[in-house]
């Protein structure tokens, strides 16, 4: 438990909420060409830029506690880093250490699932994101664990691959498959027989959130555990095919296959067997997660059969109902985030967003814990998504979303109001840089809209995002900086996350000085919190990372 927050006693607030806008996917793009924040129109957010005190916060790397500045920024840990105010070693980052030093295999867990396998004769089961994106998981990771368990004693291992294209490459994944499988015959003989039994699209199986559409993880399991699915004599054959089967598809929505010898699957998941998640990252990992481990009263789909077999994650997904059941890394133990210190301080407060988003401004926000600290101070509002294609509807839900924050504004029920518009990174996502450009446009119409309730009602609105995405929509050459192309010469779309800053804006039409127009330069935005705690008038605590504001 935190105590109430100190009150700053020559400053008091505005007399309306504090608004925090987090523009998912909004950054300052390195290059021209491809970046859809400044080609699209946007009045607003160009007027804001203008007339505003601004500056530029990291939002990758090390400034969310990843391993190096290569490593691009995600949403989950960019809003544990907004939500907490302090920089946290995050996921790769700890998965890395723990190999490293063998903390890993030393650990009650893999023993646990080595043991089993050991003594039963059964699979060794891996499944999670099959690339080298950072975000989610890292190829790396599953190597090592495939060379520790034959070291063990391990004769036989399956591979269950989600094939990426969003994090890394759109159309990357023979990029990994091929070397991967040199690798696991480097690895095959006298005994030894470690292969690749399924995969797909992250975005058409396995990988869903939120609750958003279980048939993905329903079609996982289907092809994971039952083995039901087009059958292959190999991953290359099985990407080459659907790639020519449906023209233009990109990986992330690759359908599911499964490798078959003599007509059999490979790698069903039998009694008897243990299976790894290698994600690190929880909010894509939750739901296979319930399916595996939910004994009774499961009703999101036909399991068939349920497997009594060891599973584990490769983090705990959910510190607060311990999801799931083993994991084989600690996560970071996020304490004293700043949603528990205003509930603490008698903060009246509302975090809203979409389906896409709204676990990132509450679980994630919130240090990754679920449900509130103050059920009478904290108010979470859920607006549904749409579940089709995000380059169909790409503002999404903005405007739904403004709506309710406007209404909330109006009432003047809330000191802090905490939002997240999904439109710059969901459908940055897609690649397609037409919806991308309508993305944007929609969501300033809706920064617009706010602009004026907050003006009405007397109040102030920081403006940021958790990382870039729509900055960056085109692949560069590495040496040039030139526009990559397609045979065709058009653009190669680029579908992961950028590098980029991202801008952080206060909007505050009542200020008379009391704090310097120009912001501070050269934090993260963990800088957000102490930033935000300021402007409801109270102190930051001591240890978190510094204010953009610089007060007079």
């Amino acid at each position: 438990m935190v105590t109430a927050l100190e009150k700053n006693p020559s400053w008091q607030g505005r007399k309306g909420p504090l608004v925090l806008v987090i523009m998912d996917g909004v950054g300052y793009g390195k290059y021209t060409e491809g970046d859809a924040v400044a080609q699209a129109h946007m009045e607003a957010l160009a007027e804001f830029q203008k007339t505003c005190p601004t500056t530029k916060l990291k939002a990758h790397g090390t400034a969310v506690g990843l391993p190096s500045d290569d490593d691009m920024g995600n949403s989950e840990v960019g809003h544990n880093a907004i939500g907490c105010g302090r920089v946290f070693s995050q996921g790769a980052k700890l998965v890395s250490a723990s190999i490293e030093t063998g903390a890993m295999f030393s650990g009650e867990t893999w023993k646990s699932l080595i043991a089993n396998v050991k003594k039963t004769g059964g699979k060794l089961h891996f499944i999670g994101l099959f690339s080298d994106g950072n975000v989610h998981s890292h190829i790396d990771h599953l190597k090592a664990m495939l060379l520790r368990a034959k070291e063990e004693g391990v004769t036989t291992a399956r591979i269950h691959t989600l094939l990426d294209g969003r994090d890394v490459g759109e159309t990357s994944a023979l990029d990994y498959i091929d070397p991967f499988e040199d690798f696991l015959s480097g690895l095959n003989g006298s005994g030894v027989d470690f292969r690749i039994a399924s995969g797909g699209g992250r975005m058409y199986i396995t990988m869903d959130r939120y609750n958003a559409d279980w048939s993905m993880v329903e079609r996982g399991w289907n092809v994971h555990v039952l083995g039901k699915g087009r059958a292959f004599a190999s991953a290359h054959e099985a990407i080459e095919t659907w790639r020519k089967d449906i023209p233009g598809i990109i990986d992330q929505d690759l359908k599911e296959f499964v490798i078959c010898d003599k007509g059999e699957p490979i790698g069903t998941i039998e009694d008897g067997d243990s299976v790894i998640y290698f994600n690190f990252r929880g909010d894509r990992a939750l739901e296979l997660t319930a399916a595996f481990e939910t004994k009774d009263g499961f009703d999101k789909f036909d399991r068939v059969r349920v497997p009594k077999c060891e599973y584990a994650g490769m983090m705990e997904y959910d510190g607060d109902l311990h999801i799931p059941a083993q994991y084989l890394v600690t996560p970071p133990a996020i304490d004293r985030t700043m949603g528990e210190y205003l509930a603490a301080s008698g903060v009246k407060s509302l975090a809203i967003s979409e389906t896409q988003k709204y676990g990132h401004v509450t679980y994630f926000f919130n240090g990754n814990k679920l449900g509130k600290f103050d059920e009478t101070l904290e108010d979470y509002v859920e607006v549904k998504s749409d579940v089709v294609p995000f380059e169909q509807r790409p503002w999404m839900k903005c405007a739904e979303i403004t709506d309710k924050v406007i209404e909330a504004i109006q009432s003047g029920k809330y000191d802090f109001i905490r939002l997240n518009f999904p439109n710059g990174d969901m459908v940055g996502h897609t690649g397609i840089y037409q919806a991308v450009l309508c993305s944007m446009e929609g969501m300033d119409l809706q920064l617009a809209r706010l602009k004026k309730a907050v003006l009405a009602a007397g109040g102030i609105m920081v403006m940021s995002a958790d990382h870039g995405n729509a900055d960056d929509m085109f692949e560069h050459e590495k040496k040039t900086g030139a526009v990559s192309r397609k045979e065709d010469g058009s653009p190669k779309a680029k579908t992961s996350h950028s590098l980029n800053p991202v801008p952080c804006i206060v909007f505050d039409p009542a200020s008379k000085g009391e704090y310097k127009s120009a912001l501070k330069e050269g934090l993260g935005i963990s800088s957000l919190a102490a930033t935000c705690i300021e402007m409801l008038g109270f102190k930051a605590p001591a240890d978190y990372d510094s204010s953009v504001l610089d007060w007079n």
